[in-house]
């Protein structure tokens, strides 16, 4: 098992596959962004490898993400090859939904059922603010798709910045609840390009608090499960979900059930880690697997206790989100 000196044993790998964004989210990227080469990206080919020897030391759960993944040419042959790894209990994907349209379908019959998109207000003048494009119908169209292809749960992530969108809360979590999606706020996080104001985070007590005076009373998912880095809480009067990423005022690090695979292939402990371990010799050069479980074990019994993002040694990582993977 992957277990740090902290005793956090990890069983949960995020996956980047490219770093490119039809978007550029001012929490996330810069306006101007130079993108990698397409031959710096791993392959689809080494990827799977990747997971065929992460598996075995415990990883079981899988996330696809971006920069934005359906950018990916052929994405549903990835998850494809992916599905077909034994003792693999859930490949999920993250996406902003401007492409889902004309992806969902074949990305369901390629064995994914796990969906998170992206969207942060149904507001179009506020999208356009905060995506630095348009396309707010787009990603509904998708949504809407994901749902006709079978998809299930499929989860609407939104990040809530104090001065920009707290507004929305309601109006996102009412959308959620009579569409059934489960509804995840995120606290605003020191990640992306722009420099981070703590006074513009917007709390996850000030979300369920105005959900719960506008809404309906909420209390802890039946099912909640305090390794994940969601707080789940369901309507006490039934019909919809709502999670609290907290990642500022209610950190989830003593939890923390992670490994991220960069997409140019850098293994990262922590999505603010310092440091990252170039994996792509041992994927692209030569294979030596022995080698690179090794390598996956050291990574995680290298792991900080925590990110510190309330303390002043807080130091922010030198990638913003999109060349992390979300």
């Amino acid at each position: 098992m992957l277990t740090d000196t902290f005793g956090r044993t990890h069983n949960n790998l995020r996956i980047s596959v490219t770093d490119r964004c039809n978007l550029r989210c001012t929490y996330c990227m810069a306006e101007e962004v130079v993108f990698l080469d397409r031959a710096d990206l791993l392959t689809f080919e080494e990827i799977a490898h990747f997971v065929r020897v992460a598996v075995p030391l415990g990883i079981d759960k899988l996330r696809l993400t971006g920069g934005e993944p359906l950018l990916r040419r052929d994405l549903p042959r990835l998850t494809a090859m992916l599905a077909e790894i034994p003792n693999l209990e859930d490949i999920g994907l993250t996406t902003n939904g401007l492409l889902l349209a004309n992806q969902a379908q074949a990305l369901f019959d390629a064995g994914l059922r796990r969906i998170n998109v992206s969207l942060d207000t149904l507001d179009p003048g506020r999208f356009r603010a905060i995506s630095r494009r348009d396309g707010l119908e787009r990603v509904l169209d998708g949504i809407a798709a994901a749902k006709a292809a079978g998809f299930h749960p499929i989860k609407i992530n939104a990040v809530v910045i104090r001065g920009t969108n707290e507004q929305d809360v309601v109006p996102l979590a009412r959308f959620a609840r009579e569409n059934d999606l489960e509804m995840r706020f995120i606290e605003y996080m020191p990640i992306g390009a722009e420099a981070w104001e703590r006074s513009k985070v917007y709390f996850a007590h000030e979300i369920l608090e105005q959900i719960e005076q506008r809404i309906a009373p909420l209390v802890p998912a039946d099912d909640y499960d305090p390794r994940a880095p969601a707080m789940d809480f369901q309507y006490v009067e039934g019909r919809g979900r709502v999670g609290i990423i907290a990642s500022v005022s209610r950190p989830f690090c003593a939890s923390c059930n992670r490994l991220r695979l960069t997409c140019d292939g850098k293994l990262r402990n922590c999505l603010f880690a310092l440091d990252e371990v170039d994996l792509k010799p041992l994927l692209r050069e030569r294979h030596d697997d022995a080698q690179l479980a090794e390598t996956i074990r050291r990574n995680v019994r290298d792991k900080w206790e925590g990110h510190e993002i309330n303390t002043a040694r807080f130091v922010k990582p030198p990638r913003t989100m999109h060349a992390i993977g979300g």
